[in-house]
């Protein structure tokens, strides 16, 4: 990887760090000149067990390249342990500068399976785990004037999927996370934006390969690296990202898109008021066409590499 300058003498923590789409976010901002705080409990991608030395490694390979780098072995997904990882970078470097929210697990149940434990597990993570670490950095990031989050959302969260529920209301919980931490912070020239990664990765090593069309579609998704995420984060990060917040990016491949957000796509009025009566004789047949439909398969598969 060659090397810049784009994050020269920045500090940036990348949660979820030691493998996949985390430890490419982490070798590439510190090829960039910034100073790397590899968080990785080490833990399953159902969140079980803890292995430090996947962490280790990517710190060991950031040093061996001439970069900086520390391990943080603490949990995103206490209020305690979040504010831990803040301060290894502020203790480490002096300061901090990125926080980029990558840490997560996966706990998938069809939804009338899907048990109370399972739910809370993947919150706690990636939600709450997003808004503990962006929280225990906003001090900081107050007091310097300055500051980049990049949080990870899903098209499970902003398309659908099945039996993601927990994973998808975390995912699209951070897009509305990261906007109002966008609007709060813009007087302190803080940004915050989303990006929505479409890899090959553990994370959706999972996917069923029972059929000769699943076989074929898993094939498809092996070419899509977790490297090529990356160059978007580390863009974000940024200062040429200056003027850039509450954007929603997904990257797929050697694509980038920038993602729609919720707004009103047809509107009718009545100076009389509605009834049930009314919005089914006159609102439902006016914009039922507009309806986005439900599909019997993965609702992401729309997505899949052609």
């Amino acid at each position: 990887m060659s090397k810049g300058n784009m994050l020269q003498d920045k500090v940036a923590v990348v949660t979820g760090a030691g493998r996949g789409i985390g430890r490419d976010i982490a070798l590439m901002m510190a090829a960039q000149g910034a100073k790397v705080v590899v968080n990785d409990i080490g833990a399953s991608v159902g969140g079980e067990g803890n292995d430090a030395s996947h962490g280790q490694q990517v710190v060991n390979e950031i040093k061996a390249a001439g970069g900086q780098a520390v391990l943080s072995t603490d949990s995103v997904s206490t209020w305690p342990t979040a504010n831990r990882i803040i301060e290894c970078a502020a203790d480490t470097f002096g300061r901090i500068d990125i926080v980029v929210n990558n840490a997560g697990i996966l706990r998938d149940r069809l939804f009338f399976n899907m048990s109370p434990e399972e739910w809370s597990a993947v919150i706690d993570v990636h939600l709450n785990g997003s808004f503990f670490t962006s929280r225990a950095a906003a001090p900081h990031f107050k007091t310097q004037k300055s500051g980049a989050y990049v949080h990870m959302t899903s098209t499970s969260g902003l398309i659908g999927n099945l039996g993601q529920a927990n994973y998808a209301a975390a995912k699209l919980g951070i897009v509305a996370m990261s906007r109002h931490i966008a609007g709060d912070m813009q007087r302190y020239n803080v940004r915050s934006n989303c990006i929505s990664p479409f890899a090959w990765s553990r994370m959706i090593g999972a996917i069923p390969t029972d059929t000769p069309e699943q076989q074929a579609r898993v094939e498809k998704l092996k070419k899509l690296g977790t490297e090529q995420i990356a160059p978007m984060a580390t863009f974000l990060a940024s200062d040429a990202a200056a003027d850039i917040t509450a954007q929603i990016f997904a990257v797929r491949g050697n694509e980038i898109f920038l993602m729609s957000q919720s707004r009103p796509i047809r509107g009718m009025h009545t100076a009389e008021g509605w009834t049930p009566e009314t919005i089914a004789e006159r609102v439902l047949p006016a914009m039922k066409q507009n309806f986005y439909p439900l599909e019997s398969s993965n609702i992401v598969f729309s997505w899949d590499p052609v």
